[in-house]
């Protein structure tokens, strides 16, 4: 699969938070995260593997018990099962994949 770069597909999935699928195969989806200053990303957890890098922006993110600042160009991993929130600090746009894919994210 191949996805030429697009501004339209954004869904708001939460005050403040809006994604859009960008690609994604059998195994894997990628998506595009686009946060406004002050959002919060509720506690909460699912089995997919999430691996994500900050485009731009920072945010607090909590990871089971631990808590990071996160800045412009920092990555993340967080296993399937651990519970995990946000909270943005400034705007900003991250990327995330997930393994396996998650359907609910398909288009």
């Amino acid at each position: 699969m191949f996805c030429k770069s697009d501004a339209a597909g954004y869904r708001e999935v939460l005050p403040g938070i809006s994604m859009k699928t960008i690609v994604h195969g059998e195994l894997t989806l990628m998506t595009e995260f686009r946060l406004k200053k002050g959002s919060i990303l509720s506690s909460h957890e699912h089995i997919h593997e999430q691996t994500g890098y900050l485009v731009s922006g920072r945010m607090i993110l909590f990871i089971g018990d631990d808590a990071y600042e996160v800045v412009t160009g920092d990555s993340w991993n967080i296993p399937g099962g651990v519970l995990h929130c946000a909270e943005v600090l400034e705007d900003s746009v991250a990327i995330e994949v997930f393994s396996p894919r998650r359907d609910e994210y398909l288009r």
